[in-house]
């Protein structure tokens, strides 16, 4: 084996000597829970001096380091094949694999190609961060250290919070506000998504906000506005209230994530009732509904096992949420919003109001024949936003 070894990066090193590597790619992990998932080659060219950029691809996060050619070499016979047991190093010609077996055979192949390729020399750059965290906030919220890194056990919440700023961002651009955009985030918990939230607006999209987090518990809120007074950020307030008791004046646009069971309900209803023009939820726990189907006795060969009748609870909750969004004239989406290695509540719920014509009568048959198949009596959601034809 180790003569295939060396002959493939002998390949790997004459390629990279006369300039006509493109990139490089290493998979197949030996062990199959190394975090280390891949790992990507490419030359780059920094202040007039040719490197080889590797990145380090984890389950969590990426890492970035620069070699040089001898560098380059050493570190792939460390990897070859004691981390990786699949490596495809493209050249301007050829593409040439190394396959070594769980048994340890290595073969290496090689295919000619007929388009035509072109080193790209430039250093990847840093992607603009929707959310940057070097900022101080973080650090007061435990999520960082004071220089700014992300610590190692915050790497999967920054990952959520990065895709929630994305998902956001996608959403607000389009739309148009006048003058300040009035925002609530419902149940803001300890602020993360919040402070997100108003940093997103205000330092990527330059927009003039008035967000208020609404959390119950009074020892968060006022953790969370001493933070807000000491790093002077205008726009932005918690405020100590439950969800079904705050009733903002004004709402452009309406946030609730992860609130408990109905809670998201009195969340959508005070959006709705406010006439929000976007409504952005991602549901916690369905124990209404679950509760309903349960008491009903209409278990059928699925819903008969606990684990298949959580998950239907959760599409039942959640299509009819949806649903009474469209009666009132939202259009709605439901997007996932996290990976599910991070967490399992990764649906997001989505409603654009529009002034499109609704077929309300429609909507009421869909909603009522749910409700029939399931035997359930009524969706809290109809409780608090009564529905009418």
């Amino acid at each position: 084996m180790s003569e295939h070894i060396d002959k493939y990066l002998e390949q790997v090193r004459a390629s990279a000597e006369q300039g006509t590597m493109v990139k490089m790619t290493l998979s197949k992990p030996v062990q199959k829970h190394d975090e280390l998932r891949n790992l990507y080659v490419k030359p780059v060219l920094i202040k007039e001096k040719r490197l080889f950029a590797f990145t380090y691809r984890y389950e969590r996060r990426d890492e970035v380091k620069n070699y040089d050619a001898a560098q380059m070499l050493d570190v792939l016979q460390a990897m070859l094949p004691g981390r990786f047991l699949n490596a495809v190093l493209f050249t301007v010609s050829e593409d040439v694999t190394l396959l070594v077996s769980s048994k340890g055979k290595a073969t290496i192949q090689t295919k000619k190609v007929q388009e035509c390729r072109e080193q790209n020399l430039e250093h990847d750059k840093q992607k603009v961060r929707l959310v940057n965290p070097a900022n101080p906030w973080w650090y007061q919220l435990g999520l960082t250290t004071r220089e700014g890194k992300i610590t190692a056990d915050m790497q999967h919440k920054f990952k959520q919070i990065y895709k929630y700023a994305e998902i956001v961002e996608s959403l607000i651009k389009p739309m148009k506000f006048a003058g300040i955009v009035h925002i609530a985030d419902m149940g803001a918990g300890k602020g993360y998504l919040t402070f997100a939230l108003h940093e997103l607006l205000t330092q990527r999209l330059n927009m003039e906000v008035d967000i208020k987090g609404v959390e119950i518990r009074p020892d968060l809120v006022l953790k969370i506005n001493e933070i807000i007074k000491a790093d002077g950020l205008k726009g932005l307030a918690f405020v100590e209230s439950s969800i079904e008791a705050y009733h903002p004046e004004k709402l452009d646009v309406l946030i609730a994530l992860h609130a408990c069971n109905t809670a998201t309900d009195d969340a959508i209803a005070s959006g709705i009732k406010a006439g929000a023009q976007l409504i952005v939820c991602a549901p916690c726990c369905h124990k209404q509904i679950r509760q309903e189907m349960e008491r009903s006795g209409k278990l059928d060969a699925i819903t008969r096992y606990g684990i298949f009748m959580e998950r239907q609870a959760v599409m039942i909750t959640d299509t009819i949420r949806a649903l009474i969004l469209e009666y009132f004239g939202y259009k709605t989406q439901v997007m996932e919003f996290i990976e599910m290695e991070h967490t399992p509540k990764n649906v997001l719920l989505v409603g654009v109001k529009t002034n499109n014509k609704v077929d309300k009568d429609k909507i009421l048959n869909s909603i009522s024949e749910i409700k029939q198949q399931y035997g359930i009596h009524e969706h809290y959601l109809e409780t608090v936003l009564p529905l009418n034809s």
